[in-house]
């Protein structure tokens, strides 16, 4: 079947041919951005806690003409996380993107006084040690990119320079996302791998819930940072393509 054409042609920092992981690829944002890769001729993998659901994930892409393919991959799982990692090096041979997409717990029914600590500590093992992990696992492969990318997908909630109260799990997982975004970028430059986070905005999802903006809205700017070109920004923090402060 022909591809889809509502995703920019191929050009510089589309790379086609790559090999692209999003966690998360099931549903939602993750799973658009997972699409627009494959129409600009990425190999996608669809990683989902599920392997049902990376399957049917990977089903409906493969349906529109694009090559995607399930991966088992579940972030809070270490030892998962890194047998999806020989898996990816034994059937594809390597990896150039990876979008850290994962994520849980939008607890806007919490205050950061009187915080149930646990739900904190089970979005931190998601959001944040999970990206964490993942990027830990599949770097040896990312590595040996011509073209290496980590996109982690963070939140406008997480700048300190505009910071309220309220949904204390999420946004303090986010924030650590950001310090970790910034760490990797400056430790990885020498590997010449891009590390940025982008902010989706809030996105009618199925945590974002009704009332927000079109899916194809949040994921473009994570696409963008997927295919940077090798002079592209590393260590920044985007939203729509545009800075966001700290």
């Amino acid at each position: 079947m022909a591809r889809t054409t509502d995703a920019p042609a191929a050009g510089p920092g589309r790379r086609v041919g790559s090999i692209s992981l999003v966690t998360g690829a099931n549903r939602g944002i993750g799973h658009e951005v997972a699409r627009r890769l494959g129409v600009l001729g990425h190999t996608v993998l669809l990683g989902a806690r599920s392997a049902d659901a990376a399957e049917s994930a990977a089903r409906e892409l493969r349906a529109a003409g694009l090559d995607a393919h399930p991966v088992l991959l579940d972030v809070r799982d270490p030892a998962g996380v890194r047998r999806a990692a020989a898996e990816v090096e034994r059937r594809f041979g390597g990896l150039d993107t990876l979008v850290n997409n994962a994520a849980i717990t939008y607890d806007t029914w919490q205050r950061a006084t009187d915080a149930d600590l646990d739900v904190v500590a089970e979005a931190g093992e998601t959001n944040l040690y999970g990206p964490w992990r993942t990027v830990q696992a599949f770097l040896p492969l990312l590595r040996r990119s011509a073209h290496p990318r980590v996109v982690n997908v963070s939140s406008e909630a997480a700048s300190l320079t505009n910071m309220g109260g309220g949904t204390p799990a999420y946004t303090i997982s986010k924030v650590g996302l950001n310090a970790l975004t910034r760490m990797l970028a400056a430790e990885l430059r020498p590997d010449r791998v891009l590390v940025n986070a982008i902010c989706p905005g809030w996105v009618a999802t199925e945590m974002g819930g009704p009332g927000g903006r079109p899916v194809a809205a949040g994921a473009a700017g994570i696409v963008w940072a997927a295919t940077l070109p090798d002079n592209g920004p590393t260590g920044g923090f985007f939203r729509d393509t545009h800075p966001l402060p700290w």
